[in-house]
């Protein structure tokens, strides 16, 4: 079988990494850590710019990505840096750094640790130093933030330690001998430390909210890096796959770690918020939330690579969630299964200035049709995959699936959340796919044959529905939605989802129109529909779902060729990936990590494969 090489340290596809004039770092230049509770977002010059602590939808203590010149951070940066190297350490989510100096060389191994039992019930940050050659200086500053100017964090001095409040959160700050403080007040703590080749310094920073803060010696700290290590590379021993991207597959399914809320089963769609879709354009959401259709396309992935407790956890949870809201099926929850809070603005400056900085998400209160497609084709790989529905499960599947025959003909804001109501074209391609997976399910018996016949004829009408009002002759295609000249390259998603077994001519009609239309200059990037080229940058699932489109249809070369081009365009030196690209700028955008780009690169991975 073809392997892709793994990414190493130094391969940086994307060198454009240092910050700009006011400080900003290239949003693709950030690697990530996470301890299944909270992920941490570090630069390439040693700065970690986002950290949403102890959760990951809390409000962040470090926000100097979205307010470079006063933002929150923790920075452990090396004087006269030549070059750096990153990598992830082999089938792990604990980072490797090699800084080379004028003077000497390092290496620091950063992780958000874990213990014996899993979680930590507290979040610790650990950053080892380790003299690898010469003699590297770095500087030390640990700025907490303000929560967006709401706060004011202040310090105190106890019997066991100094302490940083920020509103119900407590740090502390710990590091070995070695390291010496010039500053430490209210606001930060400051200072540098020298290491010379052999030498071991350990920097760390405890955190805990509303809740007894526990100080663990250095050595337990400094220890539990290599454990959490070991944990990582022990999840990857656990999957059962077979793949000739394996690799590739193997970082994108840790990457998707990074989104999981444990205390849950929660899935995030992303690490970050508020991050632009176009360097100072309005479009930056918040995604900290749980979306059932993002939600749904990971567990598909972790049901893929064979992460079964993962896959289990997140099925339940969303389940769980969905009945406890019936009647309806709201787009997207909290982490915690409830209502996302009202979106509100912030006064933070944004990233390189995009405003407005936003907090919670309009979409909770949208209709989305194709929501019933994804519960329902996660749930038809859930028993394909060999595992039982219980009874409620079962019974709210049967219900789901009532409510979308009853409810298909409904105008939504479709796919893509837009604030105009259609009858977009994807939304009745997911209703479609819903009542045919439905049926699958009861013919099998997982779900009661009670509604059946209703469900087939149903199915049935929806895609003579479609064929007769959403093809367009003129254009061989079909249009986003009756009466619209314009396309979605989410239809691309399509192909997965059966519509070119059935429709297999109009479906490659489609999907060669779409690529005409939608694609960068380099026939390689996909926007999201008509009109977005001014608007915002390529969205990177939609070119990863462009390779199955080509990849399940016997297309192989050309799947191969576009899959192996995405790689080496939108990944960054440590294999992440953001949620758009600007093929102009070659840089990236939107929030980051994004669970739609790794899980669609996880599943046209497959497709290479005719999986």
């Amino acid at each position: 079988m073809r392997t892709a090489p793994m990414v190493m340290p130094g391969t940086v596809s994307h060198p454009s990494t240092k910050r700009d004039a006011d400080g900003f770092v290239p949003i693709h230049a950030y690697a990530a850590i996470g301890d299944g509770r909270s992920s941490a977002l570090i630069a390439p010059d040693g700065s970690i710019d986002w950290w949403c602590a102890p959760c990951l939808d809390a409000p962040p203590l470090f926000d100097r990505l979205l307010d470079a010149p006063a933002g929150g951070r923790f920075v452990l940066q090396a004087r006269d840096v030549h070059r750096v190297q990153r990598r992830y350490r082999p089938d792990s989510n604990v980072l490797e750094t090699v800084v080379q100096t004028a003077s000497g060389r390092a290496r620091i191994t950063e992780s958000l640790n874990s213990g014996p039992a899993g979680r930590l019930p507290w979040s610790e940050l650990a950053r080892r130093i380790e003299g690898v050659g010469g003699a590297v200086t770095f500087d030390l500053r640990y700025q907490p933030g303000t929560l967006a100017d709401t706060r004011t964090p202040w310090m105190s001095d106890t019997p066991n330690g100094c302490v940083h409040h920020v509103g119900p959160v407590m740090t502390m700050l710990r590091y070995t001998e070695g390291v010496q403080i010039s500053e430490c007040d209210d606001r930060a703590v400051s200072g540098h430390l020298t290491v010379e080749a052999g030498d071991k310094a350990l920097i760390a920073l405890l955190a805990s909210q509303d809740e007894v803060l526990p100080v663990p010696p250095l050595q337990d700290i400094d220890t539990r890096i290599d454990r959490s290590d070991r944990e990582w590379q022990q999840w990857v021993a656990d999957l059962q796959f077979e793949s000739s991207h394996r690799i590739d597959v193997i970082r994108s399914a840790l990457a998707l770690k990074f989104l999981w809320f444990a205390p849950t089963g929660a899935i995030a769609a992303a690490v970050s918020a508020s991050l632009p879709e176009r360097i100072g354009g309005d479009k930056n959401w918040d995604y900290r939330y749980a979306w059932v259709r993002d939600a749904a396309y990971v567990i598909k992935a972790f049901l893929r690579v064979g992460a079964m407790p993962d896959a289990k956890a997140g099925f339940s949870w969303l389940m769980t969630t969905i009945g406890r809201h019936q009647p309806g099926l709201s787009p997207c929850y909290t982490l915690r299964g409830e209502r996302v809070e009202e979106e509100r603005t912030i006064d933070v400056p944004g990233y390189r200035g995009s405003q407005p900085v936003r907090v919670g998400n309009t979409a909770t209160d949208q209709l989305q049709t194709c929501t019933y497609g994804d519960v329902m084709e996660m749930a038809s790989r859930m028993v394909g995959a060999g595992h039982v529905l219980d009874p409620a499960t079962a019974q709210l599947l049967f219900d789901l699936a009532d409510e979308c025959a009853e409810g298909w003909m409904r105008r939504d804001h479709g796919f893509w959340e837009l604030e105009d109501l259609q009858h977009y074209t994807m939304s009745k391609v997911e209703c479609w796919m819903a009542l045919h997976r439905a049926c699958e399910m009861a013919g099998q018996g997982h779900l009661s044959q009670a509604c059946l016949p209703r469900w087939q004829r149903e199915a049935e009408r929806i895609l003579t529905w479609v064929d007769e009002h959403c093809w367009d002759e003129g254009r061989q295609a079909y249009v986003m939605h009756p009466g619209s000249d314009r396309l979605d390259a989410s239809l691309m998603l399509a192909c997965r989802f059966g519509l070119a077994e059935v429709r297999r001519e109009r479906f490659i009609a489609t999907r060669e129109a779409i690529r005409q239309e939608l694609a960068d200059p380099s026939g390689d990037l996909l926007w999201r529909y008509s009109g977005m080229q001014d608007c915002e940058g390529t969205f990177i699932s939609c070119a990863f779902w462009m390779v199955e489109a080509y990849g399940l249809l016997d297309e192989a070369d050309e799947a191969r060729r576009l899959f192996d081009v995405l790689l080496r365009r939108v990944r960054n030196d440590v294999g992440l990936m953001p949620e758009m690209w600007d093929p102009a700028a070659d840089q990236g955008l939107g929030n980051t990590p994004q669970g739609l780009s790794h899980l669609a690169l996880v599943h046209a991975a497959f497709s290479l494969d005719g999986q």
